[in-house]
């Protein structure tokens, strides 16, 4: 899940100087889950516009921003409002935000910083377990990561500075070559772990932007959807 938090109400009409008439795309996945884009928090900031001067001229909230075709078909579907707009605010993660710029030739503009891909512990609790650095190192970490975990992205083992378990960077929290440790002694993986950790990664896979496109098994679908 992409995690993200609302822009402050300032940065947002310094963003839409110069547009009066606003179109709010909101987002039913993620951003509704972390209480920054579903339909409350797209009918607050409807209010919060229209307070500051503002005229709203339409909302949409698609099951998905960013799915670029899933998006086109909700702004299609009010055209009118769209048509009539000065600018777009988005209430998604930048790929949502990204999707309506390719969909309009007008100014879209973010109401939302992305935080982090997260785990979701429990309702309102998000942690930043996976950097999506296109080159997983989790089967040599006994399933935890420590390019995400730990503040240094140490891979060698512990920082001089960790001590009892804690990390030295957040006291707080555990350090993550503890959590890897006792969880690859529990499940017999420290030997083959400990010979193999480390070896050289291949960067070149992190260079941005990147895609991965491919021949949708289920071609039938796609294609109809391809042509809504």
């Amino acid at each position: 899940m992409t995690i993200t938090d609302k822009k402050t109400l300032e940065d947002i009409l310094a963003a839409l100087e110069g547009c009066q008439r606003i179109f709010i795309v909101g987002c039913g996945d993620c951003a509704t889950v972390c209480e920054t884009g579903g339909e409350y928090e797209v009918e607050e900031m409807k209010k919060a516009l229209e307070a500051a001067g503002k005229t709203v001229v339409g909302t949409a909230i698609p099951d998905s921003t960013c799915e670029v075709l899933v998006t086109k078909k909700e702004l299609r579907q009010h055209r009118e409002a769209t048509e009539a707009a000065d600018a777009f605010l988005v209430l998604s993660c930048g790929a949502g935000v990204q999707a309506v710029t390719s969909l309009v030739e007008k100014p879209v503009v973010p109401g939302l910083d992305t935080l982090f891909l997260g785990d979701t512990l429990r309702k309102g609790q998000f942690y930043e377990w996976c950097s999506a650095c296109a080159e997983c190192v989790l089967a040599d970490y006994a399933g935890i990561c420590p390019v995400t975990r730990c503040p240094k992205s140490q891979l060698h083992g512990p920082c001089g500075g960790a001590q009892d378990g804690k990390c030295e960077v957040d006291p707080e929290q555990d350090c993550v070559w503890s959590l890897i440790y006792e969880r690859a002694r529990k499940t017999g993986q420290w030997d083959a772990i400990a010979k193999r950790m480390a070896a050289p990664r291949h960067y070149k896979r992190t260079t941005r932007p990147r895609k991965r496109v491919f021949e949708p098994r289920r071609a039938g679908l796609s294609a109809a959807r391809d042509a809504e």
